[in-house]
């Protein structure tokens, strides 16, 4: 397939799968400072560090206050990574493609965009920002369905999984990253119900809080962290997102079982082992900040051989909305 197609794939997915992910970190922080003193009402400064952010909001907005952080992640033009740029880019990647994407695709990745444009004149979302990040993840699950279910399973479709895998490991890996010191308890909270209500809102923010239940039962930070980034099975765990990511680009590049052909597999694939055979005590061991700052590193190592290996040098970033700092997983 064309270089610039699978680059327009590629670049959907990601911003899909951003845009949920900021519809997430906005839901459940509103939810956890609601009724809540300054500690609680502190968590808007690490959600902007969350998105990797912060230079731009602190130029444009300065103190992150509620009602800034809430526009600025998701309605303003000016930051690259707000759901309204993310959703606007995408559906012009799309549009770019639709003769390699089916036309239930184009249609739902549409009426996303409709639904996004059209909410930003509604002044309930800065006293309730819960229906429009419902909205937000609803549109993204219908459209990652309707893609399941209507797209070939081919190399189109691999581009578009590996995409959507390495963002959704990056933001799991960052929401992990700012909060989990963040939200370590002192002595006196350790096992407390607002314990218990903290974690589960790191939990909540990657809808991890049932399967996390299902198989830990009790909320402690060591599990959680075990949980959001070496569960084999959850969905989306930094080690599953890593895994699928690496199935995909062995599918297209056609290799066999432990081989490979280009630098992005070469270096999916050693990423997936090491996370295979790596235990939370080593990731504690090392220092949770110091392992999820490598993960992050090499997500980027990642995404710039993808686009040496396959897709053209001369991209076209102006006509589809795409700035360096949305191309840019850091």
């Amino acid at each position: 397939m064309l270089s610039r197609v699978a680059d327009s794939i590629y670049w959907m997915a990601v911003y899909v799968e951003r845009a949920e992910n900021v519809a997430r970190f906005i839901d459940v922080n509103d939810n956890l400072t609601l009724g809540e003193g300054t500690d609680l009402a502190e968590q808007w400064a690490p959600l902007v560090y969350t998105t990797g952010d912060q230079e731009l909001f602190a130029e444009l907005y300065g103190e992150p206050r509620r009602e800034a952080v809430l526009r600025f992640l998701a309605f303003d033009p000016r930051n690259p990574n707000s759901v309204l740029s993310c959703v606007a880019a995408a559906r012009e990647n799309a549009r770019s493609i639709r003769e390699s994407i089916t036309a239930p695709m184009w249609e739902q990745i549409n009426t996303f965009h409709l639904m996004v444009k059209s909410a930003v004149q509604d002044r309930r979302f800065l006293q309730e920002p819960t229906p429009f990040c419902d909205m937000v993840k609803h549109a993204s699950h219908a459209l990652v369905g309707t893609t399941y279910t209507t797209m070939s399973h081919g190399e189109a479709w691999h581009f578009l999984r590996f995409g959507a895998m390495l963002e959704r490991a990056d933001k799991t890996s960052r929401i992990v990253d700012v909060q989990y010191y963040h939200l370590l308890p002192n002595v006196e909270d350790v096992g407390s119900a607002l314990d218990v209500v903290r974690w589960s809102s790191l939990l909540k923010s990657a809808s991890a809080l049932t399967m996390y239940r299902r198989i830990h039962g009790r909320i402690t930070p060591e599990l959680v962290a075990d949980f959001l980034l070496l569960d084999r099975d959850f969905p989306r765990s930094m080690r599953f997102c890593v895994s699928r990511a690496q199935e995909s680009v062995s599918e297209i590049t056609g290799s066999r079982p432990g081989t490979f052909n280009c630098e992005t597999e070469q270096r999916a694939g050693r990423l997936r082992s090491e996370m295979d055979y790596t235990a939370i005590r080593d990731v504690v061991q090392q220092g949770m900040h110091e392992y999820i700052d490598q993960f992050q590193l090499r997500l980027n190592e990642i995404g710039e051989s993808l686009q040496k290996d396959f897709f053209t040098l001369e991209t076209e970033a102006d006509t589809l909305g795409q700035t360096q700092s949305q191309r840019s997983f850091a």
